[in-house]
């Protein structure tokens, strides 16, 4: 047996005091005000990409539009269950979810950006992805050790942005679009310290 976990009947008395905190114990190693917050921009980031996505699988036009508004659609859904993940650990946390519509959009941290044609969408598309992994990147970075759950939460949304940025950079070349640099170029906010 190791010497570094607390004895048993530490863990038993520590687990029973402050029991209205459910599963934030004194192991927990981060600001949890502060990732909550975090949490809360990472959830409007998900919510206006799910718009976005939303929009562009309706406005879809043209001889491409229809396996292109196949996968807006689907990424909507995915960015969907990622708004969901980060809303339930927000709750675990002891936090609350922020769905106010009237600071969505200023909360995220990618744009709502509506495309003018099927090419322009796709880039959008892409560029916001391209904010969120630089964003979850930084956050997944910033958490460190200090909240386990919450980094590794990050880190699996990550892995499906950059699919979704992939996807995106995939379409654009199948349909004959020269992506240069500056197609597809964004820099990314960090984690707001406000």
């Amino acid at each position: 047996m190791s010497d570094f976990l607390t004895d048993v009947q530490t863990l038993r008395r520590n687990a029973r005091e402050h029991i209205d905190q459910g599963p934030i114990t004194s192991a927990y190693g981060a600001d949890r005000e502060r990732v909550i917050a975090v949490l809360n921009e990472v959830l409007a980031t998900e919510l206006v990409c799910v718009l976005r996505y939303k929009r562009h699988y309706y406005m879809a036009e043209g001889l491409n539009s229809g396996p292109v508004a196949q996968e807006f659609l689907q990424h909507a859904n995915e960015e969907q269950g990622h708004a969901d993940q980060a809303a339930t650990r927000i709750v675990q946390l002891q936090g609350e979810p922020d769905f106010n519509p009237a600071t969505l959009v200023a909360r995220s941290h990618a744009e709502y950006a509506p495309g003018n044609d099927l090419i322009d969408m796709i880039k959008e598309d892409l560029v916001a992805e391209r904010v969120a992994i630089a964003s979850y990147e930084e956050i997944v970075r910033w958490l460190g050790d200090g909240d386990t759950t919450t980094r590794r939460m990050i880190e699996g949304i990550l892995a499906v942005e950059e699919e979704h940025a992939d996807d995106m950079l995939t379409l654009l070349k199948r349909m004959g679009h020269p992506v240069e640099d500056s197609d597809h170029q964004a820099s990314a906010p960090g984690p707001h310290t406000g």
